[in-house]
C-alpha cells in the first residue's frame, strides 16, 4: 500500500473535526475513527462512526486497518500511535503541524483512493486521536473550489467582502449585541454560518436576513482578493431565484 504522510495545511485542518451533513456529502466523508491511549498511555481504545454506508465498504475497512497498522508500527512515521508518549514526542518533532494554540496537531495521509485527516491531542484525559476519512478525489475537488472563499453581499447584490473558508465574521445586532461566527464554504452561492453544525444560507438570503433584522456583518481575520473567475461574475439576481443548497 502506497501511503503519503505530511503535516496538514491550515485549510486541511478544517477537515480534522466533524463536518456538517452538507460538507460530509460534498467531501465524500466515509466516517471517523476516534481513539485514546487510556490512563497509562499504552492502550488504544477506538470507536468507529460510519457516515456514508455506500462508501464504507469492506475494501475501505481493510485499507483503514492497514493504514492504522502502518502508523502504529511503521518506523518511517515514528510509530506515533504506539503510546501517548510516542505521540507527544512525534508532535514535538513536527511543530509545523500545531494549531489551536498548540493544543492539537494535524496531519494528512493519502492513499490512491482515500485521504485521512488526522488530529492528535497527546494529553491524558483527552481524546488522543481522531481520523476523518474522505474520498480523496471528492475532498480535493471541494477544497479547490473553496479556495475562492466565501462572499458576503449587500441587499443590492454588490459584494461587501470575501473571506477564506473557515474564516470568522462578526454579526452586530440592532440591540448592540454581537456574535462571532465561523463560516464554511458550501459552493459559490451558499455558505454555512456557525461552523460544524451551523445553518446554511444562500448569500442573497443572508443579506436579506441582515437587512430585515437591522444587523450588519464585518470580517474578522483574513480577507481574500476579489474573485475574477467567470462563474462568480454572473449577475447575482439570477441566482437569488433558487436558494436551495447544492446537493
Amino acid at each position: 500500500m502506497e501511503l503519503t504522510f505530511r503535516a496538514a495545511t491550515p485549510a486541511e485542518r478544517l477537515y480534522t473535526v466533524e463536518q456538517s451533513m452538507q460538507l460530509e456529502g460534498q467531501t465524500g466523508c466515509v466516517g471517523c475513527l476516534w481513539a485514546d491511549m487510556g490512563a497509562d498511555g499504552q492502550g488504544f481504545f477506538s470507536k468507529w462512526n460510519s457516515r456514508r454506508k455506500n462508501l464504507d465498504t469492506e475494501e475501505f475497512q481493510q485499507e483503514l486497518e492497514n493504514v492504522l497498522e502502518t502508523l502504529i508500527g511503521g518506523e518511517r512515521y515514528g510509530g506515533f500511535l504506539k503510546s501517548r508518549d510516542a505521540m507527544e514526542g512525534f508532535c514535538r518533532e513536527h511543530p509545523e503541524s500545531s494549531f489551536n494554540g498548540g493544543a492539537a496537531f494535524g496531519f494528512r495521509a493519502d492513499t490512491e483512493q482515500y485521504s485521512y485527516l488526522i488530529r492528535l491531542t497527546p494529553c491524558k484525559g483527552e481524546e488522543n486521536l481522531s481520523i476523518y476519512c474522505y474520498r480523496r478525489d471528492w475532498l480535493d475537488q471541494h477544497m479547490k473550489r473553496a479556495e475562492k472563499g466565501i462572499r458576503f453581499i449587500t441587499l443590492d447584490y454588490e459584494e461587501k467582502f470575501t473571506i477564506e473558508d473557515g474564516g470568522m465574521v462578526r454579526i452586530s445586532h440592532q440591540d448592540g449585541s454581537v456574535s462571532d461566527q465561523m463560516c464554511r464554504y458550501i459552493d459559490d452561492y451558499h455558505m454555512e454560518i456557525g461552523g460544524g453544525r451551523g445553518r446554511i444560507y444562500h448569500i442573497c438570503e443572508f443579506a436579506e436576513r441582515l437587512e430585515r433584522n437591522g444587523s450588519d456583518v464585518t470580517p474578522l481575520g483574513n480577507l481574500l482578493p476579489a474573485v475574477c473567475n467567470e462563474e462568480q461574475k454572473r449577475p447575482l439576481k439570477h441566482h437569488c431565484k433558487d436558494r436551495g443548497a447544492a446537493r
